[in-house]
């Protein structure tokens, strides 16, 4: 950002407030997010505010976001303290993120995207061969669920609601055999060394958006989409744009086992992507690439083909 951009970004706003989940995950990316654009505009980490808002996911921990109403029960009422203007932005783990955001707002930027793999964490043993038959692992994800149970349906797969710390307290309180996270955000935490292996994208393909940090905004702010801006992953923008597209093709939600993985390989972007029925038997699968300037629209035919191929039941027809 030139001096000029940020000379009248001072004027007009002294003081930046970002929204945000209160688990420590939430907290680690909003505090990047804030350390990023402090140094962006030149000023102390201290002029940005971070606001914890409660939203509706963090308050249901009795069943799945899928019978609760989806993905934007982590949003919901940080969007609405977006469009009353007590926030400036959003950020939020992408892979939380509606296909469709409310009127007024929309995703301006990303952060570097971290390790998109999942981890598994055992309460015995190196790696997934290793859980008995019968084993109890548990997620709070169909995704994994579904991708788990294509590879060993021998498996028990139980609900497991709750932060990072509470997943990992399950299983080494021996409540579950096995739990399965995102490598990125045991990483953010610093909490790396809990997964007992890491597992490949081969098998495991990741939810849309894991690994990346995404920032919201009003469209009718230019000084708050100009810093964020200066910050945002170019490569990370036009991976989530497939992505994401793929992913509103399929009408996607937490009622759907969905996995996709774009990738920018110099100027063309690479794009995976998987729909399973929920126990794993039935899956379709997909690989293309095309030009970066045609992220979403390789996204958005990847899933229409998808949404022919895939079986029915997976799709919840």
């Amino acid at each position: 950002m030139s001096k000029n951009t940020k000379s009248v970004y001072h004027s007009v706003h002294p003081r930046l407030r970002i929204g945000t989940r209160g688990s420590p995950l939430a907290l680690w990316q909003a505090h990047a997010v804030r350390a990023a654009l402090a140094a962006a505009l030149g000023v102390e980490q201290e002029a940005i505010a971070v606001e914890v808002i409660k939203t509706s996911g963090d308050q249901i921990q009795d069943r799945a976001l899928s019978e609760a109403g989806g993905k934007g029960l982590f949003t919901k009422e940080i969007e609405e303290a977006l469009l009353d203007g007590r926030v400036d932005l959003a950020v939020h783990s992408a892979k939380d993120v509606a296909t469709v955001l409310p009127d007024g707002l929309h995703l301006a930027g990303y952060l570097p995207r971290a390790d998109v793999r999942d981890a598994l964490i055992l309460k015995a043993g190196a790696a997934l061969a290793d859980l008995p038959a019968g084993a109890k692992v548990g997620t709070a994800s169909l995704r994994r669920e579904a991708q788990l149970r294509r590879i060993r349906p021998d498996l028990k797969v139980e609900l497991l609601r709750g932060n990072v710390h509470t997943r990992l307290a399950k299983v080494r309180d021996g409540d579950f055999d096995a739990t399965l996270l995102a490598l990125a955000g045991l990483t953010r935490l610093g909490m790396a060394q809990a997964a007992s292996c890491v597992l490949p994208t081969d098998d495991f393909l990741p939810a849309v958006g894991q690994g990346a940090v995404a920032i919201e905004c009003r469209i009718a702010d230019p000084d708050t989409n100009a810093a964020i801006a200066a910050i945002a992953c170019r490569d990370t923008g036009i991976a989530l744009e497939a992505e994401r597209a793929f992913l509103a093709a399929l009408d996607g939600s937490c009622r759907t086992p969905i996995a996709g993985l774009a990738t920018v390989e110099g100027e063309n972007v690479r794009l995976r992507g998987l729909v399973l029925s929920p126990d794993g038997s039935d899956a379709a699968e997909i690989a293309e690439r095309a030009p970066i300037a045609d992220a979403a629209r390789l996204g958005a035919e990847c899933g229409a083909s998808l949404r022919t191929s895939a079986p029915a039941r997976a799709l919840g027809l």
